[in-house]
């Protein structure tokens, strides 16, 4: 079973071990980054915060990424595809790129004159939100709508523009997936400086996480969903 936090963690630890606990500790003003060497009991202590519902707060988010994907997503239907992709991956992307952007731009901030590589993460990251943010809701609202349609009424009309839908979507998956891909050869694999601080470091954690996400998520469409919808348009070419 995976480790529980409690009020004697030291917080940079529960950060180092959880980074998305950084959104909570930054929404109650706790300080991950220089305070990260006390335990969570002197903040909560310090700012008269309600220690049980916050730990209740970290634990469950916590045990909560630990949950697998065990499904066999090549035989579900399309519609159950689709509500786990959106529920699972485009939420994850609404929460995490607007979250994740403040903390790359103070990285770039601080420490930017003397890691001049940070400018180019900053760029590159920003591309990236806006590519996946205009993405998940051409998806949303256009792409799996079209593809519910043509399971519901497979014509030659909805059956060809869900092929040229499919071959842009697989487009933009690749333009994101080089963005990434150029983000992970920059930080060496995601591996902070020795130097870095904690914000530092957490920057670099949270990044190769999405990219783990990322690289689930276009599995998911490119490999299972996306095939099935071509092979099912096959007599309509």
């Amino acid at each position: 079973m995976e480790k529980r936090f409690t009020e004697q963690s030291l917080i940079g630890d529960i950060v180092a071990q959880f980074p998305k606990a950084s959104d909570i500790f930054r929404s109650y003003k706790i300080d991950f980054c220089c305070g990260g060497q006390r335990p969570l009991k002197e903040a909560l202590e310090e700012r008269n915060l309600d220690g049980e519902a916050i730990l209740e707060q970290l634990n469950t988010l916590y045990a909560k990424s630990f949950e697998k994907d065990e499904k066999n997503w090549a035989e579900a239907p399309y519609g159950e595809l689709i509500d786990h992709i959106i529920a699972k991956h485009h939420r994850y992307l609404a929460e995490e790129l607007p979250q994740l952007s403040p903390y790359v731009t103070k990285v770039l901030r601080v420490h930017g004159a003397n890691h001049p590589h940070l400018a180019q993460i900053h760029k590159l990251f920003n591309e990236l939100k806006t590519e996946l943010e205009q993405h998940t809701i051409k998806e949303e609202t256009y792409a799996f709508p079209l593809i519910l349609r043509f399971e519901q009424d497979p014509t030659p009309e909805n059956g060809q523009t869900a092929q040229q839908t499919i071959r842009e979507l697989v487009d933009e998956h690749d333009s994101a997936g080089d963005i990434i891909k150029t983000i992970r050869e920059i930080t060496n694999d995601f591996t902070p400086p020795e130097d870095a601080c904690r914000t530092y470091r957490l920057v670099y954690h949270r990044l190769e996480a999405l990219e783990k996400d990322l690289s689930e998520h276009i599995h998911l469409e490119n490999n299972i969903l996306f095939p099935r919808v071509l092979n099912e348009t096959e007599t309509f070419r």
